[in-house]
């Protein structure tokens, strides 16, 4: 289908600059009282089409379109603001400006008594804002301006102006400035600005998903369990940041528009429940089932292994203290995995369903000493701690073997693993002791 152009007149622009000026001069016509005839003729007066068209003309240089903002930093912040719709060759992989594309909408900042002018560029006269018409320096607007082609040209020049920067680049002693360093003792100084089109895209978003019908009617028949077409998104933690007090319009247009707000979307770790923890019943140790089957084991063991694997023709320090920090992640796996089983209810390890070995026992319930004093006897007995050891050091050998990829472990790395698992129980059954 191709798009047709609708030509545009001076006679059509001309009637939209009429209706949005009587517009604005019936609303203040309607807040006076019958006997202020004054204020009316005042009024009438001021709204004459040309008198107003000069005053929006002289106004429009209080305000900038922009897309990032310094007031959002402090309220009383003077410096530079930024115009930019982002680097479209950064594409999807980074959250900007950019990102907003159809959605792109532009903020004002500077005196907020002259924010109406901004209104009156946004109207659109088939399909194009007069902004737009005033930046390509449109013949029908000039025309509907002023029959004076002079002051038109001035006035059109003017209300192009309101994308332009004022000033030179300049920060602020209220506002944010980071040194980034570029070697050689020389820096860039940065400052950053606030998003304020990109936040009002999120803004928009967020409460059409949070308070639109649909939203609450798909909450609603979650809550009465009853089907619906669609579901919901939910933004827990949200935290609502207010720029500008009563007066939001002070800090800029959209700023009005969001009625100051800002949603501080968490930026935390997820939380959740970790499961329940189960003592390894029906089993006679936990290097048969239990401990085996957690995945921080099977990880470490993976890691391991593959290490193992690309060095085994390598004996050398870096290679000695990568291999030395792989067998601590397992070792740490063992001992998290024991120090969960000490959480449980004391005397665990003496129900029917527990076929634990001994040792085992005592390691891993050592508070059942405290409630019986048979296992208290065989709990003070230190040799236990050389069972769970070598049982140990067998099933890390065993499972290092067991890869079929020819990996040079033996007796002697048995028993590296033995010596230093003993030295890791040793610290925590003296301190087990000491308590």
């Amino acid at each position: 289908m191709e798009e047709t152009t609708v030509a545009l007149t001076a006679s059509d622009v001309r009637q939209a600059i009429s209706e949005f000026i009587q517009t604005r001069l019936q609303a203040k016509l309607d807040k006076l009282k019958e006997d202020q005839h004054e204020e009316r003729a005042k009024l009438l007066g001021a709204h004459e089409p040309e008198t107003w068209l000069a005053d929006a003309a002289r106004r429009v240089g209080q305000i900038q379109q922009v897309t990032h903002a310094i007031k959002y930093i402090h309220p009383d912040a003077r410096g530079t603001n930024l115009f930019n719709a982002g680097n479209l060759y950064v594409g999807d992989q980074y959250v900007g400006t950019h990102v907003l594309r159809d959605a792109f909408e532009p903020d004002v900042v500077g005196n907020a008594a002259a924010l109406d002018v901004y209104k009156f560029l946004r109207v659109e006269v088939a399909g194009r804002s007069l902004l737009a018409l005033a930046l390509e320096r449109n013949s029908a607007l000039r025309e509907a301006l002023s029959a004076d082609t002079a002051k038109a040209e001035e006035w059109m020049t003017a209300f192009a102006g309101l994308v332009e920067a004022k000033g030179k680049p300049a920060s602020h002693t209220l506002a944010k400035q980071m040194y980034w360093p570029l070697g050689n003792g020389e820096y860039h100084l940065l400052a950053p600005l606030f998003p304020s089109s990109l936040v009002s895209a999120v803004w928009r978003e967020v409460r059409e998903y949070r308070f639109s019908d649909p939203a609450k009617a798909a909450r609603e028949a979650a809550r009465n369990k009853l089907p619906f077409a669609h579901g919901y998104h939910e933004y827990p933690n949200v935290v609502v940041q207010k720029f500008g007090g009563t007066k939001p319009q002070n800090i800029s247009q959209l700023n009005s528009e969001r009625y100051g707000e800002n949603h501080l979307l968490p930026s935390v770790p997820p939380s959740w429940q970790s499961a329940a923890i189960r003592p390894p019943l029906n089993t006679e140790s936990i290097f048969v089932r239990g401990f085996t089957s957690q995945r921080s084991v099977r990880d470490a063991m993976d890691d391991l292994r593959s290490y193992l694997q690309r060095v085994k023709n390598v004996n050398n320090k870096p290679v000695r203290e990568g291999r030395a920090r792989r067998v601590q992640a397992v070792f740490d796996a063992l001992l998290h995995y024991a120090a969960s089983l000490w959480g449980l209810a004391p005397g665990w390890s003496a129900e029917a369903e527990c076929r634990l070995n001994e040792e085992e026992q005592c390691w891993l319930d050592p508070q059942r000493s405290l409630l019986d004093e048979g296992f208290a006897e065989r709990y003070r007995q230190s040799d236990w701690q050389d069972q769970v050891c070598r049982r140990f050091a067998n099933w890390f050998n065993a499972r290092l073997f067991d890869t079929g990829k020819g990996l040079p472990v033996g007796e002697s790395e048995a028993f590296e693993w033995s010596r230093l698992l003993e030295q890791e129980l040793t610290m925590l059954y003296r301190e087990l002791r000491h308590d």
